[in-house]
């Protein structure tokens, strides 16, 4: 019997060279080699149906420690809801769903505490990958009630200027494929892949876009400096700045939240960081081979936010605030929620374990540690005031 994982890889690897082979120099760039392994429609990581998220997947996220991550976002969307005056409707925009658990977190807990919102509320899920929309369909069958107004849809569904409310990700552009750039003799040139005696082997050579000098422009970081080694790698994500534009364009008036793990560009592309952020998991083991376990592994990088914030308010998304999760998390409550472990309703095991996944959500050095990026477009001064950008008091 065949190996389906085999059998997958194989031809995921097939394809790839067929796109080599079809490509005018025979090469092909690493942002088209991961777009490739994460999104193709039938053997992609993220499409085919293998991708587990928690504990016995390759990966987890916030949304694995319980309820509390959605619900403290629930928090944050009803006091936006609130600054804008209660707009009818009021839209939700979650890009990137995951396994839709997010959004039942999200919406069970706005039915609980904030009914007004959830009778008005338009929850719209972008979503490519149909695997992952049969996943969240179930779920939401299962776990939410009827009366939700939830759908899904692709951008181009989505009129422009039209919506009125919060787009929002979690751990979604890390995943976008990224150009890999290398300085070579005092050069900088980009990563490519090629054909050789039928293996994928990397080649380099002239940057494929002037996107990317453009790019380094943008986020003022000038590789002549003498501090940058020989060799030195790291990762460019083009595909973030098309997924902004394409969030603006629709975004009439509102907020785009932004978590995820990265840095502004200074630390990002700091000299000593020579081998960039690319990241590959895959069954809950870390490593930097993106070449192994084709379409049964995840490969990220880490988000520029600097890139972000210049290129959003080029566009006219000013930026709100930016800070780290655990505070982000804290200033909406996340302490209070601590605080109640000893009120003696929980057994000593409960409390141990809810202590844990709280503290793991606020942990510096971990989840904590992520990045959030509030930026807002069309709104008064008043409506910039979030809670969750607050210094949370110290206790």
């Amino acid at each position: 019997m065949k190996n389906p994982e085999l059998s997958n890889s194989q031809a995921l690897k097939k394809i790839i060279l067929e796109r080599i082979a079809a490509s005018s120099q025979q090469k092909i760039t690493f942002a088209e080699y991961m777009d490739l392994v994460l999104y193709h429609p039938q053997y992609g990581y993220y499409s085919s149906g293998v991708v587990e998220i928690g504990s016995k997947g390759d990966y987890f996220t916030s949304v694995s420690l319980g309820h509390d991550f959605g619900e403290l976002l629930a928090s944050q969307f009803a006091e936006m809801w609130q600054l804008m005056g209660c707009p009818r409707p009021f839209t939700l925009v979650e890009m990137g769903a995951g396994n839709g658990r997010l959004a039942v977190d999200i919406c069970n807990y706005l039915q609980a505490y904030y009914p007004d919102l959830l009778d008005i509320l338009e929850y719209i899920i972008v979503e490519e990958a149909r695997e992952l929309i049969n996943r969240q369909q179930q779920l939401f069958q299962e776990l939410l009630p009827n009366k939700i107004n939830y759908s899904w849809k692709s951008w181009a569904e989505i009129p422009e200027n039209s919506l009125i409310g919060c787009c929002f990700s979690n751990e979604l552009v890390d995943a976008f494929p990224v150009h890999q750039i290398i300085i070579r003799g005092g050069e900088l040139q980009e990563v490519y892949l090629t054909e050789i005696q039928g293996e994928l082997t990397e080649i380099y050579g002239e940057i494929s876009t002037p996107k990317l000098a453009d790019y380094f422009k943008l986020v003022e970081v000038y590789f002549s400096n003498k501090n940058y080694p020989e060799n030195y790698r790291t990762e460019v994500n083009l595909a973030a700045l098309d997924w902004l534009k394409t969030v603006n364009d629709k975004l009439k008036k509102g907020y785009l939240l932004t978590i995820d793990y990265g840095y502004p560009a200074a630390k990002y592309y700091y000299p000593q960081r020579s081998q960039g952020t690319l990241q590959c998991y895959y069954q809950h083991r870390r490593h930097n081979n993106p070449y192994l376990n084709l379409g049964y592994q995840d490969i990220t990088a880490h988000v520029d936010f600097t890139a972000l914030e210049r290129q959003g308010e080029l566009w006219g998304l000013e930026k709100i605030g930016f800070t780290q999760q655990g505070l982000f998390l804290m200033a909406l409550g996340l302490g209070d929620r601590l605080n109640e472990l000893s009120c003696g309703k929980y057994n000593l095991l409960q409390v141990m374990q809810r202590r844990d996944a709280l503290h793991q959500l606020i942990d510096p050095m971990g989840l904590g540690g992520f990045g959030v990026l509030v930026q807002g477009k069309e709104l008064r001064e008043e409506e910039k005031l979030l809670k969750g950008l607050t210094v949370p008091p110290f206790s």
